[in-house]
């Protein structure tokens, strides 16, 4: 079980950053994510999450908030199987501008870009997004503000 640490980075106007990638040798197999991936070594899940926003994004200037959700997925990717305990860290930033500075070379093959999504748009995007229930959480997110407990999502398995 692979150790992934999220980011939902929200900007000052509380739009999300959301990464756009594909399968690697099947650009029309696409969808959009949230920056983060596995952890390296010992650090923690707060120091991974940290990281892998650097390193996707280029964003440092960030105030790492609470866990919000925590999720098990397994999907296909790059063929093999992936089989991840995901928890999903609540950031705010005023930096906004991206640039990818260190991906690695599966993930050069397979992110295009990076966007900030309202929770309007993301509520009505026809793409596919994962978590797969994100436009209602982020809408409870930033109603009701972070829960009091990570909430555990639906296990997803693609």
């Amino acid at each position: 079980m692979r150790k992934v640490a999220r980011v939902v980075l929200l900007d000052p106007d509380d739009r999300i950053l959301l990464l756009h990638g594909h399968e690697p040798d099947d650009p029309a197999d696409d969808w959009w994510f949230t920056p983060g991936g596995g952890l390296e070594g010992e650090e923690t899940r707060e120091e991974a999450a940290l990281r892998e926003l650097a390193e996707e994004t280029g964003i440092t200037k960030v105030q790492l908030g609470p866990v919000l959700w925590r999720r098990m997925c397994s999907f296909p990717f790059a063929g093999r199987r992936w089989d991840q305990d995901e928890w999903y860290y609540l950031a705010r930033t005023d930096q906004t501008a991206t640039e990818a500075v260190a991906l690695t070379e599966l993930e050069r093959r397979s992110v295009v870009e990076a966007r900030w999504w309202t929770c309007e748009e993301l509520t009505r995007a026809h793409e596919t997004v994962y978590p797969t229930r994100l436009a209602e959480l982020l809408r409870r997110l930033l109603d009701e503000g972070p829960p009091a407990r990570p909430e555990f999502l639906d296990t997803e398995i693609v």
